[in-house]
């Protein structure tokens, strides 16, 4: 069987076209004018990263893992502390290498304690309820959504989010 060759295809040179893709504002001296956002836009801008924010800190709350086990009071950690500042004062050696490490782990876990009763769910709650049916409208999000958050059914019932098959 014998191979038969075709002659080269010929190519023909394109002629440049002037297309551009976008209309671009040019000033008389050549350069691109700088685009600028309305006073409205920022303002939009803003307002989705403060309801971003809203969103974010009451889930970070809501989704927070449980302490196990029973709680200690302050007070009885403060006690704690104090007997332990004593043995450290009386301890030698080891003895009081230990005291020195469960002073410092003491003093962390009562400035810890501070914090965590410094957040305040009502008022994360409070806030996120007042924004939730918006900032649900605006990103497509939809009750089963925020359900597997882990937002709580009567909260995003008093947001004003209907319950839907969706």
């Amino acid at each position: 069987m014998q191979r038969i060759l075709m002659p080269a295809a010929k190519k023909t040179a394109r002629k440049a076209t002037n297309k551009t893709t976008r209309a671009t504002s040019k000033k008389p001296n050549g350069k691109v004018a700088k685009r600028t956002m309305s006073p409205a836009h920022k303002r939009a801008l803003a307002e989705g990263r403060t309801m971003s924010t809203t969103v974010d800190r009451y889930l970070a709350v809501v989704n927070a893992p449980q302490r196990r086990g029973r709680k200690v009071s302050r007070a009885s950690l403060e006690q704690r502390l104090v007997s332990a500042e004593q043995a450290l004062k009386a301890g030698t050696g080891v003895v009081k290498l230990l005291a020195a490490q469960e002073v410092r782990d003491l003093q962390t876990k009562i400035a810890q304690g501070n914090t965590a009763a410094g957040v305040d769910l009502k008022s994360l709650e409070a806030a996120f309820v007042k924004i939730a049916k918006q900032f649900g409208d605006n990103r497509g999000i939809r009750y089963g959504a925020w359900r597997d958050a882990g937002v709580p059914a009567d909260v995003l019932k008093r947001a004003g989010i209907a319950r839907t098959r969706g």
